[in-house]
This record gives C-alpha cells, structure tokens and sequence, in this order.
C-alpha cells in the first residue's frame, strides 16, 4: 500500500517536532495507522536543517500555496498559527480535496464553522486535537470518550503561561509584573503577552471545548474574558488563608437558559485536584452525567507534547481515508444537523460566588454599611475578615467571601460599596468556584 503523503505547513516549534516524531516513530506510527505516514513536502521561509530529522527528504518551499496544491500530497498539515494566511490555506486545501490537521486555536475559534462547513461539503476531515491544551487529549475525549454522558460543565487550566504567574506570586509572593517579566525571559510568555495574560489564548480554546461539549456553534465572540493583570499578592495570600488558590479558568457550563462561557481568574478549593496543577502545566476538569468528574492533565505546550496530538491526528486521519464520510466522528462531536441554537448567556446573567476585597477606614460601622448592602441586594456573606491595621494606619483591607448571586447583582453591590465615603478605591472582585 502506497504511504501517506503528509504536506506541513511550517517548521517551527511545533512543525519541527512533528516531523521528528514522524521521522523517529515512524514504525511503530505505521504499525497503529495500518499504512506508512511520510513528510514529502514542507512550507517554511526560515528553518534550522540541523535540528530537523529526514528533512533531506522533504520537498521545502517558501510558499505555502504550492504545497496545498501538491497532488500526490494526502493531508495537509497547518502549523503557521493566527487568522491569515492560515485561513486562506485551509480552505484551499479543503478545495482541492485534502484533509487537514491544525494546532490553530484561534483559527478553529473564530474561522471553525466555515471551515466545518467547507470540509462537510467536500467530505474531507479537519483534525484539530493540538489546538486545546497541547498534549493532553481532551478533544477525543469529548467527542469519543464521553460521548455517552450529557455533560454539565467544564472547568480548565488552558493556558500555562498565566498559571505559571499565579503559581510564582503564591509560592513566592511575587508581583504580577515581576513574574511576567520572567516568563518572557524564560520563553513561557510572548514579549506582547496580551493573549496569555488576558485570557484570549483559553477564550479561543473553551469557545472548542463549549463547542464539543453542548453541540453549539462556535462562538467566541461570546466568550467573557477577564485577565490577571490586576491580581496582587495579597489577594493570593488572603485566598490562601482563607482555604483557596487563584487560578486562571475557563469555565463553560449548561444551564436551563443557556450555556455559561468566560475566562477569568477564579478561587478554587485548594483540595481540588486542579488548584494544585502548578507552573506551566495544563489540565481539564469535565463533569458528565453518567461519568460524574474527571480530570485531564499534562503538558499543554512544546514542541514534542503538542506534536504528539498532531500526529495522533494524522494517524486518525490515516485510519479514515477510506471510510465514508458519513460514518466519521463529526466535527464537533455532534452530527451537523444537531447543533443546538442554545445562547450563550451574558455575564450579567451568570451566577456564581465572589471574593471581595476593600480598603476601608478603620472605625465603627463600617463593616455593618457594607453587610447592609449585600443585605439589601439578597447576598449572603459566607466568611468575612478585617485585617489589622499597619501602625499608624487609619485604613484596613477587609476581605469576605459570598454565596451565589448573578452577577448583575453583584455589580449593582459593588457600585454601591465604592459609593460609601468610608471605602477607599475600588473593589477586588475574584469569582469563586467549588467544582463539586
């Protein structure tokens, strides 16, 4: 049988790892896909040869377009990253009848249903595992694995970088801006690390997970995102004190009038088993009905963990060159025709905890003015701590935890509080999650 021609498309990072995984597994790759998998052309404008395996026998060209019109090539393998030219190539490829593995989150989230849509019309099949947290594969896991359970919701550690900030600022008790600076030197973090720091990269990447999970359109656009810029270390201590850890979450969830979808910085148990995941590491929590909750954890970045989902890909795509189109696993888990038109809810309608923190003059009354308001309002205070005064302060941070409220009502507190003339500044506002 004749081998699977692969074109890839870049040989950076993530390019140059799947080429040696292909090149170094090569025989046990053909033992699991039934047919040898080769790289027999490549697109890339600037490349180290010496850290590429087999690349002499690998056709390379600077222009991508030429590799996606190659005829003898199988599959087409998208590793560019952003919106254009990958979007442009994608649909090209799928013109000319190829199937296409992506890592390309962002293209996925915002490009997807087009391009579903396109490969659905031509029969061919877009893989995209690579594209949410690197390694790990959460992606078959929600439209295989758990294809039997409704699932309730999903709650992930989706990007390392911003991880890798908060873990510093706990364990040390760093300032945000000095750990960013580091990752930036270490590599963790780009030197415009807006998508890591403010949520966009694990928007992108829970606008999929939403996807796969409830059956809905991709909707990124949808997607509330708040960053962690404005954590300070005192938040994460008093978390700490009060039993809880901050991490930067994506939560998707399915209620009666729609499905939640936002990214943003979140008190988590510290018994769960995700508020221990540390440094760069990613991992997903998904609760399904019949399963109940179960945890994913590895590396969700790098050259060899995100090239070992791309490969798992072009195995699976391997496997199906012969099947007919319509006995594949769908897209987005569901058949096409049974997306579901459930809207994604508003902020304001979401309904979940909150940490508050406030800096407040130290004197009689004002803990009850503040306790007054959540009272007015319908919102319980769970715990509530007033710190002790610097000496020669006349100023105290107070800190108290909320049950449930929607977040409308939430503002309308807040907005409230900071209008009292015994608080200082603004309000800290952490969502809180218990995951239980």
């Amino acid at each position: 049988m004749e081998p699977v021609k692969v074109g890839l498309l870049g040989l950076g990072t993530v390019g140059g790892g799947t080429l040696n995984v292909l090149v170094r597994n090569a025989a046990e790759i053909a033992r699991r896909a039934g047919r040898e998998i080769v790289v027999s052309h490549a697109a890339a404008r600037d490349y180290d040869p010496a850290r590429l395996e087999g690349i002499d026998r690998v056709e390379v060209s600077e222009d991508a377009f030429s590799v996606v019109d190659q005829p003898e090539v199988d599959i087409i393998v998208e590793l560019i990253g952003g919106y254009s030219p990958a979007r442009e190539l994608v649909l090209k490829a799928i013109e000319n009848g190829k199937h296409v593995v992506t890592a390309n989150k962002a293209l996925i989230a915002l490009h997807g249903n087009e391009i579903f849509a396109a490969a659905q019309k031509k029969g061919v099949t877009v893989a995209f595992e690579a594209a949410v947290a690197g390694g790990i594969p959460i992606i078959k896991a929600l439209r295989e694995g758990l294809a039997a359970n409704h699932i309730e919701w999903i709650a992930g550690i989706i990007n390392g970088t911003g991880n890798f900030i908060l873990t510093e600022m706990r364990n040390k008790g760093r300032d945000f801006a000095d750990v960013l600076a580091e990752a930036q030197a270490l590599g963790y973090a780009e030197a415009d690390p807006t998508f890591d720091v403010e949520g966009i990269d694990a928007a992108h990447k829970l606008t999929i997970l939403a996807s796969l999970a409830f059956g809905i359109p991709l909707q990124f656009d949808n997607c509330f995102t708040e960053g962690i810029g404005k954590i300070e270390p005192q938040d994460v201590a008093y978390a700490e004190q009060l039993g809880y850890r901050i991490k930067h979450l994506g939560i998707t969830r399915k209620t009666d009038e729609g499905i939640e979808l936002r990214v943003h910085p979140t008190l988590i148990p510290e018994r769960r088993l995700i508020a221990n995941v540390d440094g760069v590491m990613n991992a997903v929590l998904v609760k399904g009905d019949a399963v109940g909750p179960t945890l994913y954890y590895g590396a969700g970045a790098g050259s060899l963990p995100t090239a070992s989902a791309v490969v798992a890909d072009i195995i699976d795509v391997t496997r199906t060159l012969t099947t007919d189109p319509g006995n594949r696993v769908p897209h987005l888990a569901f058949q096409p025709s049974e997306l579901s038109d459930l809207p994604v809810l508003p902020i304001g309608d979401v309904e979940t905890a909150y940490y508050l923190r406030m800096t407040a003059e130290d004197r009689p009354g004002v803990v009850a003015a503040v306790a007054g308001i959540l009272g007015d309002l319908g919102i319980s205070i769970e715990a509530m701590q007033q710190k002790e005064p610097a000496e020669g302060e006349t100023e105290v941070p107070l800190v108290m935890l909320t049950h449930r409220v929607r977040e409308r009502q939430m503002d309308d507190a807040i907005a409230r509080i900071e209008a009292l003339p015994s608080i200082r500044g603004h309000v800290t506002r952490i969502r809180v999650e218990h995951l239980s």
